[in-house]
């Protein structure tokens, strides 16, 4: 099969790029999906399904059983090609450059790897009104940031309609960032990417140079580039908040009203996925001090038991009390977990309107 159709001087681009994002509830989408897309379809697709890093993943065979057109988990540096779709391994960021697959072990963004959102920037940043963006069913907000990159460079954004997804919050969240082109339910949108690849690509609008800067950078590093060599910190401004991962310096970015960090080692996050870690993080802290305490309760009971024994009464009483109000605090901090709520931002929260 020939290579991906290039723009060039005496032909109109064309929209041959379509990637997809999805998450939970994300495989029985792609299943209907592809069930209803013809064998002559014209575009590359590129899917990026969350699934567990370390499980292997039957999606591309599953795909294939279903579709007119085949589904692999491509090789590293692999010709794309129209009519397959490419699906990103676990544990491996799925990209595109100069019409060839990348799968690269780059930095999580929003606890994912492989990540939407690398995805959507690469072929943004790549390709611009060549691409057509699509976020289905999924939790949390991956793939808003990269929507928002497609439309921002002349790209197609799609949405599917968040009443028709098996979980609502990643349309949701890219809706309230991203006015999006097309909001369709599932059983639409095969017919959407026929009529869109048919029509001609838009021309590149203009784009401010930080933009495409950021745009380069955060492509390099999913690439597994150094994110501190490439200036990653100076690109937003420096907060006082540390990285759940590893606990390097983030940095805030702002995309439209999108408000978004990096670490310095590469680590990203939308607003809603930090709380979320850091909630997380706080938990298990209470735990680990909750189990400390216990601990601490059995070690004076025991020593406890042990003066009593040898008929040092006072001194055995001393250690019982001391057990008591240990396990008192234990109490009081498994009552705090129990109350400790998990957070997340999908209570949005914007930044003011930028010019980018």
């Amino acid at each position: 099969m020939p290579s991906a159709k290039k723009a060039d001087s005496a032909t109109s681009p064309v929209r041959d790029i379509v990637v997809i994002g999805a998450s939970t509830g994300g495989i029985q989408a792609l299943l209907e999906l592809v069930r209803t897309l013809p064998h002559d379809f014209p575009a590359s697709i590129f899917v990026v399904q969350h699934v567990a890093p370390y499980a292997p993943s039957l999606l591309p065979e599953l795909l294939s059983r279903e579709s007119a057109l085949p589904a692999k988990h491509p090789r590293d540096g692999e010709q794309m090609r129209p009519g397959v779709i490419y699906v990103a391994p676990p544990d491996q960021h799925l990209l595109i450059e100069q019409d060839k697959v990348l799968v690269k072990s780059g930095p999580k963004e929003n606890r994912f790897r492989p990540s939407i959102d690398a995805l959507f920037r690469s072929a943004a940043y790549g390709y611009g009104p060549r691409v057509i963006g699509v976020v289905l069913t999924g939790y949390l907000d991956d793939g808003t940031s990269g929507l928002w990159s497609i439309q921002r460079l002349g790209g197609v954004t799609v949405v599917q309609a968040p009443e028709d997804a098996a979980a609502p919050f990643m349309p949701l969240n890219a809706l309230e960032f991203v006015t999006a082109d097309h909001v369709v339910p599932l059983a639409e949108l095969s017919a959407l990417l026929v009529r869109l690849t048919a029509e001609p690509a838009s021309a590149s609008p203009r784009v401010a140079k930080a933009t495409r800067d950021l745009l380069e950078i955060e492509f390099s590093i999913a690439k597994n580039d150094n994110a501190f060599e490439l200036g990653i910190i100076q690109q937003g401004e420096l907060t006082p908040f540390t990285c759940p991962d590893c606990h390097g310096a983030l940095t805030q970015l702002i995309e439209g009203n999108l408000i978004r960090y990096r670490c310095h080692t590469g680590h990203a996050y939308t607003i809603s996925a930090l709380l979320s870690e850091l909630s997380e993080s706080v938990e298990s802290m209470l735990y680990q001090s909750m189990r400390g305490l216990e601990e601490s309760k059995m070690l004076l009971q025991h020593l406890g038991k042990y003066f009593a024994k040898n008929g040092e009464q006072p001194t055995a009483d001393t250690f019982f009390t001391q057990a008591d109000q240990a396990g008192q605090q234990a109490r009081l901090i498994k009552s705090s977990i129990f109350k400790h709520e998990i957070l997340s931002a999908d209570i949005p929260a914007r930044a003011p309107e930028q010019n980018t």
